[in-house]
């Protein structure tokens, strides 16, 4: 399959489902590939938190995973409840993604990744959110981070407190990727009128939580009610090691910046990219020290100081460098 058919240049455009069917209120729609270790922890965390087929859509997109028999799996996991889509071939996370909402009944969708979890109340709070705020497009609660084990990481910064409609979130989001997928929910209307995930697939999530700022409303919870799992095997780790993130990033902050008001939108785009630029000046550090992958830590520092020229990452950077000529290993 031609990349110019895995990447689509434009915003895929999503279906209205027919009038008078039967609805569920969620759809929770869980894209796969190759995750199988983390997918009975994924399907759990929904399960504990499942309200009848009625109410809720559970559905697992396989994107041609080579790493087990993932129908059975699921059928056993899920005892039925937990339905089962296979892709004739791998078509690549945009178009599963794409998938996933055509796919999708309810009223709100999770796009909910293979190898993330969401933690007791999830559901009961986002609904909250959509009931409190029924202008909003997406609402999203606050979450952490946890390593290949499960075990937790660090938590992400809260926004607002308490819950509610985050103020100039465009303005927020412009400047810096503020949530991961496992912890938001969009309304399929909203994705019905500006089409799904295109572009890059590294970022375009971040993209597509500017789009539907540019356009609605958004509503945030500060309760940690969300996991992303940070593990070598997803396709963020992957693009890190590469240097794909840098090149791709780049694209989404040009693409954002057109999102954004003409009086502010080179100021929000310029901090944008300083604070890409001091993320990946991090990160390089974090890869070389994993697996010293050379190649990896001078793309990520190399693409920083692309980005961006500031204090911080040119600091980091010096000190890339100076690993680098005596080999420290620590």
């Amino acid at each position: 399959m031609n990349d110019a058919y895995r990447t689509p240049q434009s915003p895929p455009i999503i279906a209205p489902l027919p009038a008078g069917i039967n609805r569920p209120i969620w759809s929770v729609m869980i894209p796969v590939y190759n995750c199988m270790a983390y997918l009975e922890a994924n399907l759990k965390s929904v399960l504990n938190q499942d309200l009848g087929e009625d109410i809720m859509q559970i559905e697992v997109i396989d994107d041609g995973s080579t790493d087990g028999d993932i129908e059975a799996f699921v059928n056993k996991i899920g005892n039925g409840r937990v339905s089962y889509f296979r892709q004739n071939e791998n078509v690549g996370s945009l178009r599963n993604f794409e998938t996933c909402i055509q796919r999708s009944k309810g009223h709100y969708i999770h796009l909910f990744h293979g190898d993330d979890v969401v933690i007791k109340g999830f559901y009961e709070e986002i609904k909250t959110l959509f009931d409190e705020y029924p202008e909003i497009g997406a609402a999203f609660t606050d979450y952490q981070y946890m390593d290949d084990n499960g075990d937790k990481m660090w938590d992400n910064e809260k926004l607002i407190e308490p819950r509610g409609i985050v103020e100039n979130f465009l303005h927020k989001i412009g400047s810096n990727q503020l949530l991961q997928t496992c912890a938001i929910v969009v309304k399929r209307d909203t994705y019905e009128t500006l089409g799904g995930f295109y572009g890059v697939h590294y970022g375009e999530d971040w993209e597509m939580w500017a789009r539907i700022a540019a356009h609605y409303s958004v509503a945030y919870s500060p309760k940690v009610l969300a996991k992303y799992r940070v593990h070598q095997e997803n396709i963020s780790f992957n693009s890190l090691t590469s240097g794909q993130n840098i090149h791709d990033i780049s694209k989404v902050i040009k693409t954002i910046e057109q999102y954004l008001p003409k009086k502010e939108a080179k100021k929000i785009t310029k901090n944008a990219r300083k604070n890409f630029s001091q993320h990946y000046a991090r990160i390089a550090h974090q890869v070389y020290h994993h697996s010293y992958n050379t190649v990896g830590a001078l793309a990520q520092t190399h693409g920083a100081l692309k980005l961006d020229i500031n204090k911080v990452s040119v600091t980091q950077a010096l000190k890339m460098y100076t690993k680098l000529l005596i080999r420290y290993r620590n």
